[in-house]
């Protein structure tokens, strides 16, 4: 009989998006998951493995109240996690080329259950701060965007609109607008992030105006980060070890491995994508109160604007500049004002129902504590 697979390492990380637990083997093996509540805890089983001498399981941390491994008498190796209360499991295979395979496995926080902007770092967190909105008006400088027929250019009409929603939002109690450029300059992409992490913003909002061949296509859409760009972005920050040196939720990247770091940045781009869709969602239903929404769905793409692995991000594409009609309005100031309006409405919207902690916000509108979660079921096997 073959001998058992090695359990060689477990590994627990924390942070605000929830737990990820992670498990080094010398091999893949097939697993099955199986949850209980009283008391909450989450069984994972190993078909065919043994612990190495030595084992170090993790401590309580975070919901996570104990960790105990015990060989069963078919040769299976069952871990149990316990927890303060139940929480949604997700376990699959580390998707890398490294030798040793590692099995992680993600439980939600029970306050990241329900999308919610991902924390910006704020001090004092009890301070009754203003929520503070990141507004990026694209291109610019040389980066003329789009150009209508009428000679209308995407930098111009898109600035003006920007500036009108950052009126807009810091005329709103307890919110503040941050414009990453204020005038007619060319950012690159990675600086307007940098930007918006430096005003340490809880979201991101890119004013766009689109274009395509077909003059007649118009309506508005609105655009947040893929699973596949969020993908991408974790390796290359993970590539750069002091680009990936921390989190604005306060999480530090730099003492962590990285394999931890890497499933850190997976759990926090997870509920910030999370986040930005709910977020995304109330614009685009503001949107449909000022003229056509070409896309009534939440649209996803790799934008590199979008790629702030902790911070709520949108791209709103405001209208066609190659359909005239719509040329024609977006360079009307009273459509300018319409347009930010409604972002602006939707905006408020989501945080109304989603307010960040220590926010003045949350102070008028109160807690909104989710409801316990059960565990999920089964995963899939190896």
């Amino acid at each position: 009989m073959a001998a058992p697979t090695q359990l060689r390492a477990a590994a627990l990380a924390a942070d605000d998006s929830g737990i990820a637990i992670s498990l080094t083997f010398s091999a893949k093996v097939a697993y099955r998951v199986s949850t209980a509540r009283k008391p909450a805890r989450i069984a994972l089983t190993l078909q065919h493995a043994r612990g190495v001498a030595g084992l170090v399981l993790p401590g309580p941390q975070g919901p996570v109240t104990g960790v105990t491994a015990q060989p069963q008498s078919n040769g299976d190796l069952r871990l149990t996690i316990f927890l303060a209360r139940s929480l949604p499991a997700h376990v699959n295979w580390e998707s890398s080329g490294k030798s040793a395979p590692t099995l992680i496995m993600r439980l939600a926080s029970a306050q990241a259950a329900t999308p919610h902007a991902v924390p910006a770092l704020h001090a004092p967190r009890e301070s009754g701060r203003d929520i503070v909105i990141a507004v990026d008006a694209g291109h610019g400088g040389e980066d003329p965007g789009a150009t209508g027929h009428a000679g209308v250019h995407e930098k111009d009409v898109v600035l003006a609109i920007a500036r009108a929603l950052a009126r807009r939002i810091n005329s709103e109690p307890g919110m503040r607008a941050v414009l990453t450029r204020d005038r007619d300059e060319f950012l690159t992409l990675r600086d307007r992030i940098r930007r918006a992490r430096q005003a340490k913003a809880d979201l991101f909002v890119s004013i766009h105006a689109d274009s395509v061949v077909n003059s007649t296509v118009s309506g508005s859409s609105v655009y947040v980060l893929s699973e596949r760009g969020a993908t991408n972005e974790a390796a290359r920050r993970l590539a750069d070890l002091e680009n990936a040196a921390d989190l604005m939720g306060g999480v530090s990247l730099a003492d962590k491995g990285n394999r931890l770091a890497s499933v850190l940045l997976d759990l926090s781009q997870q509920w910030n994508i999370s986040a930005s869709m709910a977020a995304a969602q109330n614009v685009i239903s503001a949107l449909q109160g000022v003229g056509l929404v070409r896309k009534g769905q939440v649209q996803q793409a790799g934008f590199v604007v979008l790629k702030s692995p902790d911070i709520p991000s949108m791209l709103v594409e405001t209208a066609y500049i190659s359909n005239p009609a719509e040329e024609r309005r977006l360079r009307n100031p009273a459509q300018q004002a319409a347009l930010a309006d409604a972002i602006f409405t939707g905006l408020r919207s989501y945080f109304t129902g989603n307010p960040p902690a220590g926010t003045r916000f949350a102070l008028a509108h109160g807690p909104h504590p989710p409801s316990e979660l059960a565990g999920t079921g089964p995963a899939p096997g190896a």
